[in-house]
């Protein structure tokens, strides 16, 4: 990939200069892709992310919101100091990393800043998964083979030996595919690091997601299928 970095009216855009001919600000704008009759999808979480149908396939357009108790009060807003520290240029620059390094990510095309005042607000384009399942929804259609699990381990464990934190690992974050195959998404505050503790926080964080959404279902947590995928990661 070669990062390629465009300034803008009130900000700035990085993007994939290798994949991309041509860039129009406008994609980064929902209201485009619903006018142009473009829209495949969307999920809901912290705001709506699009599912859009591209030029070379389908993108995964997101706006950065916050979350937790400051997201009433700033909402999609970020204190600014530099384009390098901004959100949106920091999670393309570790997808990018790491999808050249082979670990399974989205391929990251294109991230945009608006700057006002001390304030940004920001948005991020990946290239879609297809065909692929959070394990959130995969757990929603019953209990999930040791095979699943074990896989999981295999590929979390995969992430922490090439130091990388994931701010918010949980069964919504960990995708796969028909064949599968699991991927790990949404990078926001992620990071390289040292190994450390918080490879075992990590882990737990992941447990407690499990465990919340067995009791909101009003089931039992997946004893068996945990103990799979910590005996994979383990190995």
């Amino acid at each position: 990939m070669n990062p390629t970095e465009k300034k803008t009216a009130s900000g700035g855009i990085l993007y994939d200069g290798q994949s991309l001919d041509r860039l129009d600000e406008a994609w980064f704008e929902a209201d485009y892709w619903y006018r142009e009759g473009r829209v495949e999808g969307l999920a809901t979480g912290r705001g709506t992310t699009l599912i859009v149908k591209a030029a070379n396939g389908n993108w995964v357009l997101r706006h950065f919101q916050r979350g937790g108790l400051v997201a009433k009060p700033f909402k999609d807003r970020y204190l600014w100091s530099r384009a390098d520290a901004t959100r949106p240029f920091r999670e393309w620059r570790l997808l990018r990393d790491l999808f050249e390094r082979g670990l399974p990510v989205p391929r990251p095309v294109a991230a945009r800043f608006e700057r006002s005042g001390i304030w940004y607000r920001g948005d991020l384009i990946t290239h879609y998964l297809p065909a692929t399942q959070s394990l959130a929804e995969l757990l929603d259609t019953g209990p999930q083979q040791e095979e699943v699990w074990g896989s999981i381990g295999r590929v979390l464990r995969q992430f922490h030996d090439a130091g990388v934190y994931h701010a918010d690992l949980n069964a919504h974050n960990i995708v796969l595919n028909e064949r599968g195959e699991v991927f790990v998404v949404d990078f926001d505050r992620g990071e390289i690091r040292t190994k450390g503790r918080w490879q075992k926080s990590n882990l737990e964080r992941l447990e407690r997601s499990v465990r919340k959404l067995a009791t909101q279902r009003g089931g039992a947590f997946p004893a068996v299928g945990w103990r799979a995928l910590r005996l994979a990661y383990a190995a």
